[in-house]
């Protein structure tokens, strides 16, 4: 079973890929406070700093500690290992459509 975290939602479901299209449009997007890029929330939005930028600028703009660094990276590495992210891109773009 996936649950979103975001803001405590509580959203659940059995598919990963259902989770992340939640993510994507039942929630505001949110600024990266590295660059400003707008992305989705959960997710979408670790990817986003961790791909995009260093740790370092990671912790100075989010005032994160390892533990915190440790746990967003365990969940980039749980979905990214469970989900087929082509499935949800496939849907996201349906649901623009």
């Amino acid at each position: 079973m996936w649950e979103c975290a975001i803001e405590g939602c509580g959203h659940r479901t059995e598919a990963p890929e259902e989770l992340l299209v939640h993510q994507a449009t039942d929630h505001r997007a949110v600024r990266c406070e590295v660059c400003g890029t707008r992305v989705p929330d959960g997710y979408f939005a670790i990817r986003h700093v961790f791909g995009e930028h260093s740790r370092a600028q990671y912790v100075r703009a989010y005032d994160a500690d390892p533990e915190e660094i440790k746990h967003r990276q365990a969940v980039r590495e749980a979905v990214e290992g469970t989900v087929d992210l082509d499935a949800v891109v496939e849907a996201l773009n349906s649901e623009e459509a």
